[in-house]
């Protein structure tokens, strides 16, 4: 039985404080699409990204890393390899990292590259739409990495997925679902726009691995993370003309936004 679990406002704030007081270094094994979206999106709020991604470097830098971002947008079997590494070597040195399974139900070979990467260590969040998060529970998944289901539909497989590997799981959509298997946090900011970029998902799941180098509760660093990313969307929505205006003012809205206004304009229930 999930319970809505309230997050104070404040504590979101206090966790974008901490970010930007001790900056985490991310290492990103991520899609070619996105590397350098997602590299600037962490710069933007002031962490460091690092795109440590073959399989002679990977596992120790893991190590090293405030936390680990393991994205499956392209895979490569020598990238996959590397992601095998990143999730030995964080589990060993007790660094949180972050899986996003795109395409997983959908795809087979990275469905399995998936499960393999859930089998080694439990990732501290795993975060995907609502098709990946039931592709990866045994479900059809959707068409490639598009979703064909609502956020509140894989609500009942996300808090399974959390139980089995204690991880929390994020569900994007126009309201995003985070849960640990036992609590659900819901976040109901964001803007259509952020479907007209490419990337910010796979940055969403960089920053959930930078909150996770700050913030002890994975289920806070989701949500706040989350938060962060949904709150400057819309603010940067409200003066861009169209989406390549809107990439730019997100990376401004990114940098500006303060803890104040995170606390203050996020929609939480």
């Amino acid at each position: 039985m999930l319970s809505r679990h309230h997050v104070a406002p404040e504590l979101l704030g206090d966790a974008l404080a901490g970010l930007h007081a001790h900056p985490p270094l991310v290492q990103c094994l991520t899609n070619v699409v996105a590397a350098q979206w997602t590299a600037n999106i962490l710069l933007a709020v002031g962490a460091s990204p690092a795109m440590v991604d073959n399989p002679d470097e990977a596992g120790g830098f893991a190590a090293v890393a405030g936390g680990v971002l393991i994205n499956l947008g392209t895979p490569q079997h020598d990238t996959a390899a590397a992601m095998a590494q990143a999730a030995t070597g964080a589990a060993a040195a007790g660094t949180p990292w972050v899986l996003d399974p795109v395409g997983a139900g959908g795809l087979p070979w990275r469905t399995r590259v998936a499960l393999d990467l859930l089998s080694r260590s439990a990732p501290a969040i795993i975060r995907g739409n609502a098709s990946e998060i039931l592709g990866l529970s045994g479900g059809e998944g959707g068409k490639g990495v598009d979703s064909e289901h609502t956020a509140e539909a894989a609500l009942g497989a996300a808090a399974e997925l959390a139980r089995e590997h204690g991880s929390v799981v994020a569900v994007s959509g126009a309201v995003d679902h985070l849960t640990d298997g036992r609590r659900v946090v819901r976040v109901a900011n964001g803007t259509e726009l952020l479907t007209r970029v490419t990337g910010t998902g796979c940055a969403l799941g960089a920053l959930m691995a930078g909150f996770c180098a700050v913030v002890e509760d994975p289920l806070l660093a989701a949500t706040a993370a989350t938060a962060t990313l949904t709150v400057a969307a819309e603010e940067a929505a409200g003066r861009s003309r169209g989406p390549g205006g809107f990439a730019v003012a997100l990376l401004d809205e990114l940098a500006l936004i303060t803890p104040a206004v995170l606390a203050e304009r996020t929609r939480l229930s």
